[in-house]
């Protein structure tokens, strides 16, 4: 699959013609993908994107957004953006961008931020430059803006109610060494699996949890192999909208301006819709009988079984500086 293709000939010619511009024109056509389908504020925020650079630039431009993990998982999505194949852009985990830069799941990590407002500042301010940087250099793949905002908590196929009932819970965690060592420290029994097999993990035994926002929770339906959500609220996630370098090279000047601009504000867009949203869904999962909010009693105590390995794991991969700065905000 070509990531920027370019319409000539007869087929050209026709298009040209559609949109008044001289025969032989060249036409871009961009490539996203998303894990997810229409209503997921990952692929609304996508969507915004590409409804903002049209909007911007002012001249024709094709994109198609592969849905519903078309074309594979997240990881995927920054290897083909790294590798300039087959996607040009997509909200991609920190997570997947480690193999590049160790501090970047640091971002994303349980207990980074504070709250939404903390974040929003965090973001505006540039703090996460030193990261963004080290990914451009080293990928090749660029953060034009930040989405997420979802409150990330555990489901399982049990109710959890305090520290003691949390010790061995096999859970999902992500790919990252981060959450396996904070999960660790607060006497659970973390294990990395893919996305995509969280559903069949619970089903057959193989964990007993998982966590993830309240968009994740409703999209996967993980509610019907692990009803109880506990709330622990244990992390704000952070979800870069990111864009292959090797594609926005071979861009006209004024479209990569553009898209750099459209992204930003995609990202904030995304990260509103996200933040305010979560509330509402999982209301609507318990009033329909599909998942119970279960009060998790000892938050405070997660929080501080967690960041000795939080704060020496950014130590470990020089992220402390970075660290320090997020905590500095107020």
């Amino acid at each position: 699959m070509k990531r920027i293709s370019f319409i000539s000939g007869l087929a050209g010619a026709v298009l040209a013609a559609a949109f008044a511009l001289p025969a032989g024109a060249q036409v871009i056509t961009l490539h996203g993908a998303s894990q997810f389908g229409d209503d997921h504020p990952f692929t609304k925020g996508l969507m915004k994107f590409e409804e903002l650079v049209k909007k911007y630039y002012g001249k024709p431009i094709n994109f198609v957004l592969h849905k519903n993990s078309e074309l594979g998982l997240e990881k995927d999505y920054f290897a083909y953006m790294n590798q300039g194949i087959s996607v040009d852009y997509a909200i991609v985990s920190p997570a997947h961008m480690a193999t590049f830069a160790k501090a970047a799941p640091f971002i994303d990590a349980p207990f980074v931020f504070r709250d939404h407002d903390q974040m929003n500042k965090v973001i505006a301010q540039d703090v996460l430059k030193p990261i963004s940087d080290e990914i451009a250099q080293k990928a090749d793949v660029l953060l034009l803006g930040y989405g997420g905002g979802g409150v990330r908590n555990i489901f399982a196929n049990k109710p959890i109610h305090n520290m003691a009932e949390l010790k061995g819970l096999k859970v999902r965690v992500q790919g990252a060494p981060i959450w396996t060592k904070t999960f660790a420290a607060a006497g659970m029994a973390p294990t990395v699996i893919a996305y995509n097999e969280i559903y069949n993990g619970i089903q057959t035994g193989v964990i007993a949890a998982g966590d993830n926002e309240a968009a994740g929770v409703e999209q996967m339906k993980f509610y019907e192999v692990a009803p109880n959500l506990m709330l622990t609220r244990h992390a704000i996630s952070i979800r870069p909208i990111c864009f292959s370098g090797k594609t926005l090279k071979k861009l006209p000047p004024d479209l990569q301006a553009v898209i750099r601009k459209a992204a930003a504000e995609a990202g904030d867009w995304e990260r509103k819709l996200e933040s305010e949203s979560d509330t509402t869904i999982l209301n609507a999962l318990e009033k329909a009988g599909k998942l119970k909010q279960v009060k998790f009693d000892e938050r405070d105590k997660l929080q501080k079984s967690m960041e000795p390995a939080l704060a020496a794991y950014a130590k470990e991969i020089g992220a402390d500086a970075i660290y320090a700065r997020i905590n500095a905000i107020k």
